[in-house]
C-alpha cells in the first residue's frame, strides 16, 4: 500500500513537469513585414518583433511592433526631346504598434489562427538613411508626428518543432484618417515558445 501511495504521490508531481514541456504559455517572435499602402500606392517592407502570453487554452494576447523602410518610387516626365524616368527617394517610413488577441484554431504541428489587434500607424519623410538610429528617434518622437489609429484583421497559420517554429500572418491593416484606409500586410518569420 506505502508503494502505491508513494506512486500515486510522485505521478502527481510529475504531472506540472508534463504540462510545461508544451512550451506554449509564452511566445518570443521576429518577422520581416511587407504593407501595400493602398493610399499611396506603396509596397513598404521592414523588420518587427511580437510576445504572445496564453490566457486561454487556444487564446493569447499578442503585442507586435515593425518599422518599414524609406521607399523609392518611380516619376515619369516627358519633355521636347523625349521621355525620361527618374527615382526619387520619397523618405517615407511607418512604424505599426499593434496589441490584441490571437484565437488559435488546432492542436497539431500546424496551426490556423484569427486575429483581431488595434493599434497605431504612424507616418513620416525623414531624408535620413535608415539606420538604429532613425528608428529610435521615430519612437522618441512618434506623439510628435503623423499617427493613425489601426486596426488589423487577419490570419495565418503556423508550424511548429518543439520550441521552434515559423508563422505566416496576412491580414488587412485598416488605419483611420479622414476614413478608413484598408492596406495588405503580410509577415512571416520564426518564433520561440517558452
Amino acid at each position: 500500500m506505502r508503494r502505491v501511495l508513494l506512486w500515486v504521490i510522485g505521478a502527481l508531481l510529475l504531472v506540472p513537469c508534463l504540462r510545461a514541456q508544451e512550451f506554449d504559455d509564452i511566445n518570443l517572435g521576429a518577422y520581416a513585414d511587407y504593407f501595400r499602402s493602398n493610399q499611396t500606392e506603396t509596397n513598404m517592407a521592414g523588420l518587427g518583433g511580437r510576445v504572445g502570453f496564453r490566457v486561454f487554452p487556444h487564446a493569447k494576447l499578442e503585442g507586435e511592433l515593425a518599422y518599414d523602410f524609406n521607399q523609392v518610387f518611380t516619376e515619369g516626365f516627358t519633355n521636347t526631346s523625349g521621355g525620361a524616368v527618374a527615382f526619387q527617394n520619397t523618405g517615407t517610413r511607418t512604424l505599426h504598434g499593434l496589441f490584441g488577441p490571437k484565437l488559435e484554431l488546432g492542436h497539431s504541428t500546424f496551426r490556423p489562427f484569427l486575429e483581431l489587434k488595434g493599434g497605431f500607424v504612424n507616418y513620416w519623410f525623414d531624408a535620413r538613411n535608415p539606420s538604429l538610429d532613425t528608428f529610435v528617434s521615430s519612437i522618441e518622437r512618434l506623439r510628435s508626428q503623423n499617427m493613425n489609429a489601426a486596426l488589423l484583421a487577419g490570419g495565418g497559420v503556423e508550424g511548429r518543432l518543439g520550441p521552434v517554429g515559423l508563422r505566416l500572418d496576412v491580414g488587412d491593416e485598416m488605419y483611420f484618417n479622414h476614413g478608413t484606409d484598408h492596406n495588405l500586410k503580410v509577415m512571416f518569420g520564426p518564433f520561440v515558445r517558452f
